[in-house]
This record gives structure tokens, C-alpha cells and sequence, in this order.
């Protein structure tokens, strides 16, 4: 009968043992640094992940990580535009107009910011303030298409023709794309065969 093979048994000290534990717990934060996922702590950080939450649909989420962003940082004007863009899609027009009332406040050239809280107006029915905040949105950025194509549509909502065509052409004008259905209901409901 063969003996098994024995190991001599080493005493490590207390010291190494020490070493050795703390070797392990600097691996295991360098082995969970790199699983985990980063936790924000400037105002930007959490901008940046509520802006991802926003593009993957977890309001919620993007809701919570804007209003981390302004508890740092409560002039945050981009935080405030987009955690309204986050309530708009949800369908809280009312906090939407407020956080893009809000972004505005913090930065009244923010034409991005008029164009939404016109199209939260908009949304609710208040077609008169939809126009003057695509507007303004205009008045801060003259080639901003998206404003003038909204603004296109509620001065059609309004059977406000003339302006919803002299919109149009100054989306072609400068670069931009009108939308051609939007363009034949135009025709049919202005009477006019201009384009």
C-alpha cells in the first residue's frame, strides 16, 4: 500500500495572513471595478446616463438620473430640457412645460428648448402658445427646421395657410425637407397649387 503524498504544512504568520487578505480584497476591487457599473457623481455624469436612459426608453430612469443631475447642479439647463422631453414622452405635458420653462430660464437662447415646450403646448391644445414658443425657437436659431415644420403645422391647425406655406418654403430655402404628405394636405385644404 503506497502512502499518499504529503504536503508540508507551512505556518504562515499572522503578518502574512494579513498580506494575503489584503491582496485579495485589492483584487477583488480591482475584479469589481470592471464588472460593476460606473456610479455617476457629477451633475454631467448623471446627464450623460439620463440621456442613455432616454434613448433606450426607461424614462423612469432618465427622469431620476436629470433630477440627480440638478440636485448638483440645479442651472443645469440641458438636464431640465431633456428630463421635459422625458415627462413629455410619458405623457406629463404639464411637468414637461415646467422643466422646459425651467430650461429656458437658465438658458433663454436654447432654441431646442422653445421648440419642445411648443410641442408640449401643442399637445395639449394651446396651439397660439405652440406658435409663439416655435417662434422664438426660430428667433435663437433662424435655420432650425424642425421649428419651422412645427410651427408649419399649427399655422395649418390654425387654417392659417399663408404662414403654414411661407414656413414651408423657408424649410426648402434653407437646406431642409418638408414633408410631402403635410405638403398635399396643404395643397388640398389652402386651395393653392403652390409648393
Amino acid at each position: 500500500m503506497t502512502k499518499p503524498l504529503s504536503f508540508p504544512r507551512r505556518r504562515e504568520s499572522i503578518t502574512e495572513l494579513i498580506l494575503i487578505s489584503f491582496q485579495m480584497l485589492f483584487f477583488m476591487a480591482v475584479l469589481f471595478s470592471c464588472i460593476a457599473p460606473a456610479r455617476a457623481e457629477t451633475a454631467l455624469e448623471y446627464l450623460d446616463n439620463g440621456n442613455d436612459a432616454l434613448q433606450r426608453g426607461a424614462l423612469d430612469l432618465a427622469i431620476i438620473d436629470f433630477t440627480k443631475a440638478l440636485g448638483i447642479n440645479p442651472n443645469l439647463a440641458k438636464a431640465y430640457d431633456n428630463r421635459g422631453v422625458s415627462y413629455a414622452e410619458e405623457g406629463s405635458l404639464k411637468r414637461a412645460i415646467a422643466d422646459f420653462t425651467m430650461a429656458i430660464a437658465n438658458n433663454p437662447k436654447d432654441a431646442e428648448a422653445y421648440n419642445n415646450r411648443g410641442h408640449a403646448y401643442y399637445a395639449m391644445g394651446n396651439v397660439t402658445q405652440a406658435i409663439f414658443d416655435y417662434t422664438r425657437a426660430i428667433d435663437n436659431n433662424a435655420f432650425y427646421i424642425k421649428a419651422y415644420n412645427n410651427r408649419a403645422l399649427a399655422y395649418y391647425f390654425l387654417k392659417e395657410y399663408n404662414k403654414a406655406w411661407s414656413d414651408v418654403h423657408t424649410v426648402v430655402e434653407i437646406g431642409g425637407n418638408a414633408d410631402p404628405n403635410f405638403i398635399d394636405e396643404l395643397k388640398k385644404e389652402s386651395g393653392s397649387p403652390v409648393s
